[in-house]
């Protein structure tokens, strides 16, 4: 470890030192042993074009000789105003007011006070929200409120506010059982919208696939039902697409792939192809105007130093032109996955090693079976990713659930190689 740094998600004192990285080039780290990393997961699941795209970097160099940075209260730049309206034009309509900020937490702070505010400027005090188990919105205090008491947490937990969570009705390939669970979810939203539906400010959900609670996957037609009662109920529906956005679910966003239109959505992670740190949480109309006001006290005060950086917004813009060239590949990576689980399902030396295979576009997960408590703990995510190490494979499963995210520029033959990696890493086991 270094001497003076802190690294996130780590405790210091039994973890391995960490693997210093020289460069990158597309689905590649290079250390600075001279080993190459074939990054199976884009980095924190941010680099989709992978790395260092030269498209991005030329981007960057050239907005850094124009304008670097300005305050953005009293003050605006093209590469904000172009990016948003891009942004809006890609979502749904009625998504059009873009609220900028740095990273997925705040983006989700921002849209629970956006929430929770909006209400409050009508006179009505709405003080919960719903959200859903296994869920992670971010390490800050109201996103972590809303994510599931886990490890993560739970030092904190007394100073969480309330929040009412529900199954998150995950499914896997052939799961029989999923119409059943998802219409237990929806009765048991139902009974509580019901039952005071002045309570909710909001419900909160990531679209398609949760994330970090161990790349669990819902139904599109789960989530259109969701979206008909938080409109049966006037409750906003906040759709957490932090990850989820940006092809993630083989489509630009996972609200065009459920054809459902979110009151606020949060984007962040793959918004600058990896380069540099931006977040953005998107509302509708009919929630701005409620801040649009003579009062003071109905402004969203919210805000920090580097909201909308130049730089950050060009890199965004960049990576919108590469989302485009790329399309084919992120829409037609789910059939390859696939191709690829099946192939491992069916081979009977890993076939009792594995369950729940599950992909949602450019995402692939499946969960190991071992003796250990199921969960972000298990200790078979260690194993696994010092053997992947070992074969030249940047895989970082958490606990016993095994995914891949790649970047969207992964040939046939470097995703074949990423499968053959895991199948001998399963075998091994």
């Amino acid at each position: 470890m270094h001497p003076h740094i802190w690294y996130p998600f780590t405790q210091a004192k039994t973890s391995p030192p960490p693997l210093k990285v020289k460069s990158a080039r597309g689905v590649w780290l290079e250390l600075k042993d001279g080993r190459k990393i074939l990054d199976c997961i884009s980095s924190w699941w941010v680099n989709i074009h992978g790395h260092t795209h030269p498209k991005i970097a030329e981007a960057i160099f050239r907005q850094a000789t124009e304008l670097e940075h300005v305050i953005f209260a009293g003050f605006s730049h093209e590469p904000a105003e172009r990016l948003a309206e891009q942004l809006t034009e890609r979502l749904p309509n009625g998504l059009n007011r873009v609220f900028f900020s740095d990273n997925g937490s705040t983006a989700v702070e921002v849209a629970l006070k956006m929430a929770y505010q909006h209400w409050v400027n009508q006179n009505q005090q709405r003080q919960k929200f719903i959200a859903f188990e296994g869920a992670y919105h971010g390490d800050t205090f109201g996103a972590m409120s809303v994510g599931s008491r886990s490890i993560f947490t739970q030092v904190f937990s007394d100073m969480l506010f309330e929040v009412d969570f529900l199954p998150y009705p995950a499914t896997y390939i052939d799961d029989p059982e999923i119409v059943k669970r998802e219409q237990e979810v929806l009765n048991q939203l139902q009974e509580k919208l019901e039952g005071n539906p002045k309570a909710y400010a909001g419900i909160i959900i990531e679209p398609l696939v949760q994330g970090a609670g161990g790349m669990q996957m819902c139904r599109v037609e789960f989530l259109q039902k969701l979206h008909q009662l938080a409109q049966q109920f006037d409750t906003l529906l906040i759709f957490d697409e932090v990850m989820t956005g940006f092809g993630r679910t083989g489509d630009w966003f996972a609200c065009l792939k459920a054809q459902v239109t979110p009151d606020i959505i949060c984007l962040s992670k793959g918004i600058t192809g990896g380069f540099l740190p931006l977040a953005v949480s998107i509302c509708s109309e009919d929630i701005y105007a409620s801040f649009y006001s003579d009062d003071p006290i109905k402004t969203l005060y919210h805000g920090h130093s580097y909201t909308a950086n130049p730089i950050g917004c060009a890199a965004a813009l960049a990576s919108l032109e590469l989302m485009v060239e790329n399309e084919p590949a992120f829409k037609g990576m789910e059939e390859k996955h696939l191709q690829h689980l099946t192939k491992l399902r069916e081979d009977p030396k890993l076939e009792p090693k594995i369950e729940k295979l599950r992909v949602t576009g450019t995402i692939a997960a499946m969960d190991i079976v071992n003796s250990q408590e199921s969960g972000y703990l298990n200790k078979i995510s260690l194993v696994i990713r010092e053997k992947a190490i070992e074969k030249g494979f940047l895989l970082r499963p958490l606990g016993n659930v095994l995914y891949l995210m790649p970047p969207y520029c992964i040939t046939d033959e470097e995703l074949s190689m990423a499968y053959q990696g895991i199948g001998d890493i399963l075998g091994s086991l």
